[in-house]
């Protein structure tokens, strides 16, 4: 085992890792016989190749690790293994045979340099860190290097990979360490403990005394903990993979969380102030993007979300006419759609027929939601809203009705309805403010054609 300060250091290096900790030190500890093989398997950025290695470092052992992806075939794999062995070896001054040849071509050319370098008694310990993605590699190849161990007592062969498949070794009793993947509390607490600037240009004058500075420190820990704990809730726990990837959004998003602090609008512990003024930064996607010029987040992004569909001038009418259709009860479509002259009838007694004042009041048709339609009623629409006789040959409707479907516009009711069959119904799939500018640009009002 590691000594107790020892272990203690690594704890704090390496933090949510102490039961692999211990578990390493305990299979590689060079006063006990160690298992030919060992695999350390779990997902990206889950700390494998850092414990494994810190625990190397603290246990002395000579030890060599290559990083299988930049290796671009299984001989250059095998020749850099038998290099870094020789470095490794030769800083421990133990090489046996200086003039080993440099080529190594099979496994068994492998096997035969790795003997004639290990001859001594002491252990060690070759890491074949992400081995399941050396590229080229032929189906035997792990269960051959899982097996060098058998033929050289001294070598325990370490092998970091992502996701094992049952028996890929072809080879039972081989210890497993899993590197299970960080939760929330466990991702806060590893991102927080490099926390960002709350002020980009740090303060370089003699007169600022260092109890200002700690003061600035104590509020960067405070409001980064706080930052990241929001951006895990609400952007990295169903898009960040692991930690790597919430640190480059934390990043991202930071400089424009902060920007009101730098103005002066809020002071640094203002955090429910700062979440309500910067909303939009945690309901937008633009940290999740990767490209390679970086897109800085602005105001007017947020306007813009959710309208994106460049439509033609009579597809616009037909989502307009399957808006109406959705939330206009069907019986007020002569109200709303007749273009002859409204003549109200009158009733028995003089006066007109009006209805009487409602006793309950009624909810706005347009947070009922959509209500199904079929298709010949939503073209009567279409052919009464339209300000001029469209010409025949200029546009297919059913084509333009067929965009507005793929583009999910227009949904089927149910969804596994046939659509050549004249029964199917549809509603439109599309918000009321997506409607008001559609209609804001080829200058209709929809308001008045909408039901109270």
């Amino acid at each position: 085992m590691l000594p107790e300060a020892l272990l203690l250091y690594l704890n704090d290096q390496i933090p949510r890792r102490q039961l692999q900790i211990q578990q390493l030190a305990s299979l590689l500890n060079p006063n006990f016989p160690s298992p030919a093989t060992l695999v350390l398997y779990g997902l990206e950025a889950t700390g494998k190749s850092l414990t494994v290695k810190a625990v190397l470092q603290g246990l002395e052992l000579p030890h060599a690790i290559i990083r299988s992806q930049e290796c671009i075939t299984t001989r250059h794999l095998l020749e850099r293994t038998v290099a870094a062995c020789k470095d490794a070896l030769r800083e421990e001054d133990t090489i046996v045979n200086r003039n080993l040849d440099a080529r190594c071509e099979s496994l068994n050319a492998l096997v035969v340099q790795l003997q004639s370098l290990l001859q001594g008694d002491k252990k060690f310990v070759l890491v074949l860190d992400g081995i399941d993605g050396q590229r080229e590699a032929p189906p035997t190849l792990l269960p051959a290097i899982a097996r060098l161990g058998e033929t050289i007592p001294q070598l325990v062969v370490v092998l970091v990979v992502t996701a094992p498949r049952p028996r890929f070794l072809r080879l039972a009793g081989v210890p497993h360490v899993h590197f299970h993947p960080y939760d929330r509390s466990d991702s806060i607490a590893i991102v927080s403990r490099a926390p960002l600037s709350i002020f980009a240009s740090t303060t370089t004058s003699e007169d600022l005394t260092n109890h200002l500075a700690s003061e600035s420190n104590e509020d960067d820990v405070w409001l980064w903990s706080r930052f990241c704990g929001a951006v895990w809730d609400s952007l990295s726990k169903g898009a960040g993979r692991n930690v790597v990837d919430f640190r480059r959004t934390c990043e991202k998003l930071w400089s424009s969380f902060v920007k009101p602090i730098r103005d002066g609008t809020f002071g640094t512990r203002d955090f429910s102030k700062l979440m309500v003024r910067n909303r939009a930064l945690f309901q937008a996607e633009v940290a999740l993007i990767e490209g390679i010029i970086p897109v800085p987040f602005t105001e007017d992004k947020k306007n813009t979300i959710g309208y994106s569909h460049e439509l033609p001038y009579y597809t616009k009418y037909l989502l307009l006419a399957a808006y109406l259709a959705s939330f206009n009860p069907s019986r007020q479509d002569q109200v709303f759609f007749m273009k002859s002259s409204d003549k109200k009838r009158r009733k028995k007694g003089g006066g007109t027929a009006g209805g009487r004042p409602a006793k309950h009041r009624k909810i706005q048709r347009k947070l009922l939601g959509p209500q199904p339609f079929v298709l010949e009623r939503m073209l009567a629409i279409f052919h009464a809203i339209i300000p001029h006789n469209m010409p025949s040959g200029i546009a297919d409707i059913m084509t333009q009705i067929a965009t507005l479907a793929s583009l999910r516009l227009l949904l089927k009711t149910p969804s596994t309805a046939d659509v050549l069959d004249a029964g199917t119904k549809w509603r439109v799939n599309a918000s009321y403010e997506y409607i008001k500018r559609l209609a804001k640009e080829v200058r209709f009002d929809v308001e008045s054609y909408l039901a109270e």
